[in-house]
């Protein structure tokens, strides 16, 4: 007998089978307000500040494996260290502002 195939009627036992545990579908909400278009999402201040970041971590190790510049490590981090905590903050503030200027919904 494979693990597949029933048992035999003399081999079952007599306890009854245990109820199915209650299953239910999952909660669905209902989306209030018109669905905004992809064009409305803009992307956030973080993510573009790093990429610029990585990229411009990535043309620095470009032009110094040619040679046409020397550049000292440290130095070079630590400006893209400034410039990036720079941009996240004046990102962020302008983030808020643009936030501000909207069209409120009446609730705190």
């Amino acid at each position: 007998m494979s693990s597949f195939d029933p048992a035999p009627e003399s081999s079952r036992s007599e306890t009854p089978a245990a109820p199915e545990p209650h299953r239910t579908e999952p909660h669905r909400t209902e989306q209030h307000g018109p669905l905004t278009s992809p064009a409305d999402s803009t992307a956030r201040v973080g993510t573009i500040v790093w990429g610029l970041v990585v990229l411009a971590l990535a043309i620095l190790i470009i032009i110094s494996q040619l040679g046409l510049v020397v550049l000292n490590g440290t130095y070079v981090l630590i400006g893209l260290m400034i410039g990036a905590g720079a941009a996240l903050v004046i990102g962020g503030l302008l983030s808020a502002r643009r936030r501000d200027n909207g069209t409120t919904n009446g609730k705190a």
